[in-house]
């Protein structure tokens, strides 16, 4: 008797090596736009010297005290592997001493309820695999950290062997049977990128095997991306996945991409006479907008924005009336959020109309980043 197609997928599927099947399984990539695809806040921000979301979506700059960057959404990526983009980091302004406790990483944080499936804190710890493309013209040892929410690390190093080259490479941690991950959407686990650390992270022995953390292991070996004004380091690609191999790097539809984005940080909208929502005069001097969210966002959201003198403007009835920012209306939530101008005059109460954004610089978003 001839097969059916669901018997005939299921003996195959019996027949591959188990990694093969688990490494094509949907979402396996812990990490979130690691192809840099998505740079919501812009493509290029100068004069970094502070810790802050600058440019491509999830991946935070930590900086502490170590020269002045330029992070860009780049270009630059490795021939014929499916890129259009990469994050670089470029030194303008050189530290070649950094102090004890200065540091530059690029750092993703995970929800805990994402990784359960890890079985962190269990005998059945999985094991993850990290993978990725990275160049620079600073060769040497760099390191790559996990470190989980019962201040647990593990650290491993790799190294850029040739200057201005793209390099794949691949690390692989170890699964840790001590100090389960809670399952809430709290930091679950960071992937800490190194890219130069004092020696208060420097100083002890590299902790490669998950260990309570000791700040002097968590980074020895490090090269120094601060020392010079020429430095820059390029990076894509970035997988993270359960088990002891790197599959593909697994591409997600742009769509789908952005939802996943969009949990995190949503701009509504930026520049001169962007519409932001339809809203209404509440009386003569407040006008307010609920406006439902596309995705549900991780948490109730700060507000996002650039205030200024006449940033913003109210269209009411052919009348515009202009001001400075936004804030909270009645209540907020993931979902809807209410927001309502900053006090202005001469509206009437109960007319309907909309928001928009009148100044190049302006911008309006939501931010719930881990």
């Amino acid at each position: 008797m001839a097969l059916s197609k669901v018997d005939l997928a299921n003996q195959v599927e019996n027949q591959l090596p188990q990694n093969l099947v688990a490494n094509n399984l949907p979402f396996r990539n812990i990490i979130i736009n690691g192809d840099m695809s998505l740079a919501q806040r812009g493509t290029s921000t100068a004069s970094i010297t502070t810790t802050g979301y600058y440019t491509v979506d999830r991946f935070q700059a930590d900086v502490t005290n170590i020269g002045t960057w330029t992070q860009s959404q780049s270009t630059d990526t490795p021939t014929g592997q499916g890129f259009a983009t990469s994050l670089k980091m470029d030194c303008t302004t050189a530290d070649a001493s950094p102090a004890a406790g200065d540091l530059l990483r690029i750092t993703q944080r995970i929800e805990g309820q994402n990784i359960q499936y890890l079985k962190k804190g269990t005998a059945n710890a999985v094991s993850l695999t990290l993978s990725f493309w990275v160049k620079s013209n600073k060769t040497g040892t760099y390191i790559a950290e996990l470190f989980d929410d019962n201040s647990r690390s593990i650290s491993k190093s790799y190294t850029v062997n040739t200057t201005n080259t793209w390099e794949k490479k691949t690390i692989t941690y170890e699964g840790d049977t001590t100090g389960t991950i809670d399952n809430d959407n709290t930091i679950g686990l960071s992937l800490h990128l190194w890219l130069a650390a004092g020696s208060t992270y420097t100083s002890g022995t590299l902790n490669t095997t998950w260990n309570s953390v000791t700040s002097a292991n968590r980074a020895v070996g490090q090269v120094n991306l601060a020392d010079s004004t020429a430095n820059e380091w390029f990076i894509t690609g970035i997988q993270l996945e359960a088990g002891t191999s790197a599959s593909d790097f697994e591409f997600l539809p742009v769509d789908v991409n952005l939802g996943r984005c969009q949990r995190y940080y949503l701009k509504i909208a930026e520049g001169t006479t962007q519409p932001i929502h339809l809203a209404m005069s509440y009386n003569s001097s407040q006008a307010s907008a609920i406006i439902l969210l596309p995705n549900p966002m991780r948490t109730t959201p700060s507000i996002d924005q650039t205030s200024g003198t006449n940033y913003y403007r109210y269209v009411s009835n052919a009348t515009n009336t202009s001001f400075d920012s936004f804030t909270f209306d009645f209540g907020t939530g993931n979902q809807a959020l209410g927001i309502r101008t900053t006090s202005i005059s001469g509206l009437t109460g109960g007319n309907s109309g909309w928001f928009q954004s009148i100044n190049a610089s302006s911008y309006l978003a939501f931010s719930s980043e881990l």
